[in-house]
């Protein structure tokens, strides 16, 4: 794939990874591969992501940042992206649910110039250059990515463990298998209330 015709190309490859998952418009896809020329571009200075193939980075970011956002409920929530990275999964959760206020949140200095400058055309989210637990706020849905459950400090210990053992009180949903290989899933579940801070 050539990043210098990356319009085509991108809209093209992501619109056959997600044909069959959901249906994603001109505009969510123009702001998409407006990120992700972003993204290949700043990636070649600094390591925003390890993938260097588009079509895979297109397909383990993007497909999967936009599966998330679908299956997000389609009212006015506030999200927050802990340890956004590159912005994923968050990116896809705006794009593919406009009436979401979506925070994503790193500590990474050099990632936060990045997420502004690649945000700055996307109204429904704001980048908090700090660690988790500093953010002190509360939002409606957290989701991460490449962070292990211990380390949601916004979770807090009690349900950090019930994340990692069935429990009554944590409600999982069904485990959903991500369309592209056969070992990635979505895992989804509610914080009981008075626990998430």
């Amino acid at each position: 794939m050539d990043c210098g015709r990356g319009e085509v190309e991108f809209v093209g490859a992501i619109r056959r990874a997600l044909e069959t998952v959901c249906t994603i418009s001109e505009d969510q896809c123009s702001t998409l591969r407006e990120h992700f020329e972003l993204l290949v571009r700043w990636n070649r200075r600094m390591n925003l992501t390890s993938i260097r193939d588009p079509l895979e980075m297109i397909e383990r970011h993007y497909c999967e940042s936009v599966f998330l956002g679908a299956h997000l409920p389609e009212v006015e929530i506030t999200v927050v992206d802990v340890g956004s990275g590159a912005g994923f999964p968050g990116i896809g959760a705006a794009v593919m649910r406009p009436r979401a206020r979506v925070t994503l949140v790193e500590s990474n200095q050099k990632k936060v110039a990045f997420l502004k400058e690649a945000t700055r055309n996307v109204g429904n989210i704001r980048v908090l250059g700090r660690r988790a637990e500093d953010v002190g706020e509360r939002f409606d849905w957290l989701i991460s990515r490449a962070v292990a459950w211990g380390d949601l400090p916004m979770l807090g210990e009690h349900v950090a463990l019930l994340a990692s053992e069935p429990a009554p009180e944590f409600p999982w949903r069904e485990k959903v298998r991500l369309p592209w290989g056969d070992r990635r899933v979505l895992l989804m579940g509610e914080v009981p209330r008075g626990t998430a801070k």
